[in-house]
Order: C-alpha cells, then sequence, then structure tokens
C-alpha cells in the first residue's frame, strides 16, 4: 500500500481503518486462492492489533497454509502482517472468517 494523503490521518501516517481494510483484503485474496471450488466464504470478525505508526510503502502479507476442506460451515481464522520498508511490523489483523461447502 502506497503512503498517500488520501490514506492519511491528522498525525501523518497511513489511517487505521486503511490498515485494518488492507489486513482484511490480503486475507480475503489469501483464503479465496486457497480454498476448493465453489466454497462460500464471508469474514465475520476483524481484530486489529497496530504496534507502530504506519509510515512509507506498507506491504501486507497472509498465508493460508493449510486450507479447510468444509463439509459443513466452519470458522477460520488467518492473520495479515503489515509492514513497513524497514522490515518493521507496523500491525497485525486477524480475520475470521467462515466458510461453508457450495450450495446444493
Amino acid at each position: 500500500m502506497r503512503d498517500r494523503r488520501a490514506v492519511r490521518n491528522h498525525l501523518r501516517s497511513i489511517h487505521a481503518v486503511a490498515i485494518t481494510n488492507a489486513g482484511e483484503l490480503a486475507s480475503g485474496l489469501a483464503m479465496t486462492s486457497a480454498l476448493p471450488s465453489g466454497t462460500r466464504s464471508i469474514v465475520t470478525h476483524l481484530a486489529t492489533e497496530y504496534l507502530k505508526k504506519a509510515r512509507g510503502v506498507i506491504v501486507v502479507e497472509c498465508r493460508v497454509t493449510d486450507p479447510p476442506r468444509p463439509a459443513v460451515p466452519m470458522e477460520v481464522r488467518v492473520e495479515s502482517v503489515l509492514t513497513d520498508s524497514a522490515g518493521d511490523i507496523v500491525a497485525r489483523v486477524q480475520a475470521t472468517w467462515r466458510v461453508a461447502p457450495p450450495e446444493a
């Protein structure tokens, strides 16, 4: 995520909600690309831990290493980690996804 005026707050750092949105987006890309075709998913909970003011280019990473294969609806929690150009973690976003098998 680029640091630009549109995502800055009054402290001249990236706004908290922009950080949360980036973390949720990364979790969604990781989750939906790992799920079997037709699996349904939706975020039911987001929690963000802010560790440092976010300034400059922010890199967001989320990995789903053990993708669920839901036979019934289930909850899956994934974490996105946001780092600055120095490699410092600025935030962690925990997203809880409700995943379910395709509708019959």
